[in-house]
C-alpha cells in the first residue's frame, strides 16, 4: 500500500491518473496536458508503474498508458479497512437491558 500512497501524494501524478480515468493515452497526449519537462514526466510514470497504478504498452516509439483500477480500489479499500471505515461500530462491552419492576 505504501507505493500507492507515495504515488498519490503528488498532484501531477494524480492529474495523470485523472486523465487516464477518462481513457488510455499515449505519453505524448499526457505530456500535452501537463506542463512538465519530459524527464520529470518520465519519473512520474516510473513511480506510477512501480505502484502498479498504470500499465504501459510500447508499440514502436509510442508508449500508451492505461489506469489499473483494481490496484487503486484495493489500496483504497485497505486504507478504509485500516481506519475502520465502512465497518459496523464496535461496542465497548456487552450491554444488558434493564428491567423495570
Amino acid at each position: 500500500m505504501d507505493p500507492v500512497f507515495k504515488a498519490l501524494s503528488d498532484p501531477n501524478r494524480r492529474r495523470i491518473l485523472q486523465l487516464l480515468r477518462e481513457r488510455e493515452r499515449t505519453a505524448g497526449e499526457i505530456a500535452a496536458c501537463i506542463d512538465l519537462a519530459k524527464p520529470t514526466l518520465s519519473g512520474h510514470f516510473n513511480v506510477l508503474r512501480a505502484a502498479d497504478l498504470v500499465v504501459s504498452e510500447k508499440s514502436g516509439t509510442t508508449i500508451t498508458y492505461r489506469l489499473n483500477v483494481s490496484v487503486l480500489e484495493e489500496a483504497l479499500l485497505g486504507f478504509a479497512e485500516l481506519l475502520g471505515i465502512g465497518q459496523p461500530a464496535r461496542r465497548a462491552g456487552p450491554t444488558k437491558a434493564k428491567r423495570h419492576a
